[in-house]
């Protein structure tokens, strides 16, 4: 810390501190730089946390305190800004306020010792659609929303110099087609002068949608990237003219944007525990801890904190490479729970969970997600006695007789919410009795705001009968 006060007093001036609500939107504070002492990080700065979704107002006052790892200089102000994300702590007796996402995560790889293991290591991939406008409407009277992009095939029929993007053929394409490129570009270079490590981006399968996956880091420092990465992209969007969402379903009939996550764990000696003489190379760690994330999916628990939008099931329906079902697999992308075909080297095995997207909260849903495999550890769980496969053929594809084996997952977010409240045990120690309480209370509330609102396909359906 003391090298950093050294690099930046008297050179800044202005410093932002970022923490994060309930749902994983940023919110911030700004202090004059020079503020930039030894007494911000051992005092912090004082707040009210009423607003952000996990305090009740009768005791929401809260110190954010700068986590001095996560300093970078903000691209996004003309004055010299230098932004932390922040951890919370109580007033009343200076401890952590366990309700914040980021302690939670903190408090799930705490609980790694436990089995012998010493680090998380995740690897996200974040896919997302950049539209150059939005527009959405709810009234008494009419409710809608509209995107537009060039490269949208429904412009195809519109004179213009433009390179259409075919529905679903959009993975991989070369300019001109993706339009999108040096945005990027532009995008990763920012990200890398903030220390978001980036492993290579893409044009996605949809109109209009694009991946940037992340290299591995432990799990609270990709979620912070998670964080930032999503600050960078809309903050360079806003500046271009353009919009970004990492809605899960935000076109009709189009591929969805899932937030997949490579991981595998590590001892103290940063020896890969994943690694081993099972299924393909897995360790029997590996094998249980794929069975805890699938068993605790399937009952809706992890869903509720991996996909906690009503829109993340629009994503999750047959026929768009959706991992709907409590399987694992080789290579199969049609598989909750994939083993990387491509990774030869033993050092780098790994799992990745495809379920999750990036409408969560990445503290939360990393959490969840960590304590459902530990879970799978500490129980033995075995993935294939369970009846999760191994299952190489694609699950679309399968007869009715051979799909009859097969478990899905909860396919809308009340029976996910409901999953929650009877499947919560794994969550203990990890996530307080209050804070699910609360986000069982606030995803009720969109449930029930989304479910009344009629929308254009039931006018479609019903309008004339």
């Amino acid at each position: 810390m003391q090298e950093l006060l050294m690099k930046y007093s008297g050179k800044i001036d202005f410093i932002d501190l970022k923490v994060v609500d309930i749902n994983g939107r940023l919110r911030h504070v700004m202090l004059p730089g020079d503020r930039l002492d030894d007494s911000l990080f051992s005092e912090g700065v004082g707040f009210d946390a009423s607003n952000f979704g996990y305090a009740a107002v009768e005791d929401s006052d809260m110190i954010m305190v700068p986590d001095p790892d996560t300093a970078f200089i903000d691209p996004f102000y003309e004055a010299s800004t230098l932004s932390f994300l922040c951890d919370l702590i109580k007033t009343s007796d200076g401890k952590p306020f366990m309700q914040y996402p980021r302690n939670v995560l903190k408090s799930a790889v705490g609980k790694l010792e436990s089995i012998g293991a010493a680090e998380a290591i995740f690897g996200p991939e974040l896919e997302f659609h950049i539209f150059e406008g939005v527009s959405y409407d709810v009234a008494t009277n009419g409710a809608g929303y509209r995107v537009e992009v060039s490269e949208g095939y429904w412009n195809s029929g519109i004179l213009s110099n433009e390179t259409r993007v075919d529905q679903k053929a959009g993975y991989h394409r070369c300019p001109p087609a993706d339009s999108m490129a040096e945005f990027r570009n532009e995008v990763v270079l920012t990200l890398h002068k903030l220390g978001v490590p980036v492993k290579y981006h893409h044009h996605e399968v949809s109109s209009a949608q694009h991946e940037i996956e992340l290299l591995f880091q432990k799990a609270v420092s990709s979620a912070d990237s998670i964080v930032i990465s999503k600050y960078v992209l809309q903050n360079l969007a806003y500046r271009h003219g353009l919009t970004v969402t990492f809605m899960p379903k935000p076109l009709f009939a189009e591929a969805g944007n899932g937030m997949h996550v490579h991981q595998f764990l590590r001892d103290s000696s940063e020896r890969n525990l994943f690694s081993g003489d099972e299924y393909f190379g897995l360790s029997s760690m590996a094998l249980s801890y794929t069975a805890g994330i699938l068993f605790h999916s399937l009952s809706g628990s992890l869903l509720a904190f991996g996909n906690p939008s009503t829109n993340s099931y629009r994503r999750l329906v047959p026929g768009f490479e959706a991992p709907i079902c409590a399987v694992f697999a080789r290579g199969n992308r049609s598989a909750a729970v994939r083993i990387p075909g491509y990774v030869k080297d033993p050092a780098k095995a790994r799992i990745e969970y495809r379920t999750i997207d990036a409408s969560c909260n990445p503290y939360y849903g990393m959490a969840a997600m960590l304590c459902a495999g530990i879970d799978g550890v500490k129980q033995k769980m075995n993935p294939s006695e369970m009846g999760f496969g191994p299952i190489e053929s694609n699950i679309y594809n399968l007869s009715e007789e051979e799909r009859k084996s097969i478990r899905f997952f909860p396919s809308d977010l009340k029976a996910a919410i409901n999953g929650l409240v009877e499947d919560n045990i794994y969550l203990e120690d990890t996530f307080p009795g209050d804070l699910i309480s609360r986000w069982t209370v606030l995803k009720e509330k969109e449930i029930k705001y989304v479910n009344s609102v009629p929308s254009p396909a039931e006018f479609k359906l019903y309008y004339d009968l």
